[in-house]
């Protein structure tokens, strides 16, 4: 069995090298670690080396920058890659700033999601095409973001089987069991949307709708709502609950940020809601990460050797053992909600078995959520028909229809700060760009 894992320098390869090496019927197999960052390979490489030791499986472990080397008859192959690292991070922050957006995330949607992936799916379908030419038989896990446009370009571009992966789904549904009082183990729940905006259609516990206890809450008790401000203002509003955070779910739709007033009223800190948070915070994530790596390396930092959340493992263990296991992902459509386009990609369960991933028809979404998620649909299609047919036109379509911005600006103002962010980031945009 030989695993790869591509952009090895992120934080997720300690955190899915132990999963895959935790997993008790696999005593070994060969795992490949591909990275641009030279520095950032070999750290990743000694701490893979580490796990493996103290673990005490016999895996085969590489490291190279060369990524067809590294492809050839692999039978997993795990994305994790960044393109420009933090060379574009102020310019996806500060340029759509001065025209009045404020960003707390800006990776996956508004004018940083659809700058990263202008940036990103390009690198992702070329790597794809060495996919196609020396691994045909593989099974890809994205974790890459933007996901569901790296998803959309990816299943327009190849049948090879491929699943986006992200923790949203997992972590809203402890934190929803831990809302309610209730322990997750007992927590009944179906969910399914797009990416990051995929939604708790029903949530019980033995039997009882947990929505009724979740909502009097929120009503009363100005704490609670504190610990999730926006989602539980949507719940309010909108009935149901959402898989990604307060404040990054508050970039998705038009309510919470267009005016500082509204941001100062419905967000929070941080994660919460926090203006400029990624674009501040993510250099010094991405330093310490590094230092940890280098305690843990030298002995004075805890190694964690525990099973996470994540569902790669999961995804290896099932295909390879025949152990059916239920995960959610971004797959292609084609269905499985009706009433979202059948060419877009969703997130939906998905059963994991030796036929590897087999998505679950997750039926029609009430109708306004279905509304909400088709506004972000609009904008992957865009973004994607400029990039499958270089046409540059379509960049500036995608920031129009983007609900967050075409809250905050006219049209003629995103039309300039698109031609503004096209000239900042030049150096990392494909050629039509220009």
């Amino acid at each position: 069995m030989k695993i790869i894992l591509l952009g090895a320098g992120s934080f997720f390869t300690r955190r899915l090298v132990t999963d895959i090496m935790l997993i008790p019927e696999f005593d070994g197999g060969e795992l490949v670690l591909v990275d641009i960052d030279e520095q950032r390979l070999d750290l990743a490489f000694r701490l893979v080396q580490k796990v493996a030791v103290q673990i005490g499986k016999r895996w085969k472990i590489s490291a190279t920058s060369d990524r067809r080397e590294a492809l050839t008859d692999s039978d997993y192959i795990i994305n994790f890659i960044e393109v420009s690292g933090l060379q574009t991070v102020r310019s996806d922050n500060d340029i759509p700033l001065k025209y009045g957006i404020s960003q707390c995330i800006g990776d996956t949607i508004g004018p940083g999601g659809i700058f990263k992936a202008l940036r990103t799916i390009p690198a992702w379908l070329e790597i794809l095409a060495d996919i196609e030419a020396l691994a045909p038989d593989a099974l890809i896990m994205n974790y890459t973001n933007p996901m569901s446009m790296i998803m959309l370009a990816t299943v327009r571009r190849t049948e090879m089987p491929i699943i986006g992966l992200c923790h949203s789904v997992q972590l809203t549904s402890e934190a929803l069991a831990n809302y309610a009082g209730v322990p997750f183990s007992e927590l009944q729940w179906q969910c399914g949307g797009i990416n990051h905006m995929a939604w708790f259609t029903e949530l019980r516990h033995q039997g009882q709708d947990l929505y009724p206890r979740l909502k009097e809450k929120a009503r009363t008790d100005s704490e609670f709502l504190k610990k999730d401000p926006v989602r539980f203002n949507a719940m309010l509003n909108l009935g149901y609950f959402v898989t990604e955070s307060s404040g990054h779910f508050s970039e998705y739709v038009p309510y919470y940020r267009k005016r500082p007033e509204l941001i100062d009223q419905y967000c929070g800190e941080g994660f919460l809601g926090g203006r400029s948070f990624y674009a501040n915070e993510w250099p010094h994530w991405r330093q310490r990460h590094d230092e940890k790596i280098q305690q843990q390396l030298a002995g004075d930092e805890p190694l964690p050797l525990k099973r996470s959340n994540e569902y790669a493992a999961v995804i290896i263990q099932a295909k390879e053992k025949n152990l059916p296991a239920v995960i959610h992902g971004t797959v292609l459509n084609s269905g499985l909600i009706p009433n979202l386009p059948a060419t877009g990609v969703v997130e939906v369960a998905c059963m994991i078995d030796q036929n590897g991933v087999n998505p679950c028809r997750f039926g029609a979404l009430p109708p306004h959520l279905a509304a909400l998620c088709q506004s972000n649909m609009a904008v992957y299609e865009c973004v994607v028909q400029a990039l499958l047919e270089q046409n540059r036109d379509y960049v500036y379509y995608a920031m129009m229809l983007d609900p967050l911005t075409a809250a905050v600006c006219s049209l003629d103002e995103i039309h300039q700060m698109t031609s503004e962010m096209l000239v900042a980031e030049k150096a990392f945009l494909p050629a039509f760009c220009d």
